[in-house]
């Protein structure tokens, strides 16, 4: 539940509605959709030479990424998420670059690489989206 608030809280924060509703899964998709939105804007900022909108394009990706990347389960993910953490990391460092240079081609790399983790998740299949846990304690009750 503290994932579904801090998302729902960054989502609007960007500039987003419809958050309040969204499951985890489909919140976690937004939150890439959005970012990859935030660097085309960004990118177009840098063809127009318009510093002010690139820098706050890319802010809003930057603070995006480190949302997905502090929301990690590192416990239950273990590898995946720290590999995803590093990820995440490299791209928040390509993502700065990116402004301090006005480096389209490195807005690019971090948009190839956001595409095909959001191809990744959303190619999980509907049933597995929802699974949750038996608490350690919980008995298996036949129905009635």
């Amino acid at each position: 539940m503290t994932f579904v608030k801090a998302g729902i809280a960054q989502y609007q924060k960007v500039g987003a509605s419809g958050a309040s509703y969204a499951d985890p899964y489909h919140l976690t998709g937004m939150l890439m959709s959005t970012a990859l939105d935030r660097i085309a804007q960004a990118r177009g900022a840098i063809k127009r030479a318009d510093a002010p909108a690139k820098g706050e394009r890319i802010g809003k990706a930057l603070a995006i990424v480190d949302a997905l990347r502090t929301s990690l389960d590192h416990k239950t993910g273990g590898e995946l998420a720290d590999n995803l953490a590093g990820l995440y990391e490299y791209m928040q460092h390509r993502l700065l670059a990116a402004n301090l240079n006005s480096d389209a081609g490195a807005l690019d790399e971090v948009a190839r690489l956001l595409r095909e983790i959001k191809d990744g998740w959303d190619a999980i299949p509907p049933e597995a989206r929802h699974v949750q846990k038996k608490p350690a304690n919980a008995t298996h009750r036949a129905p009635a």
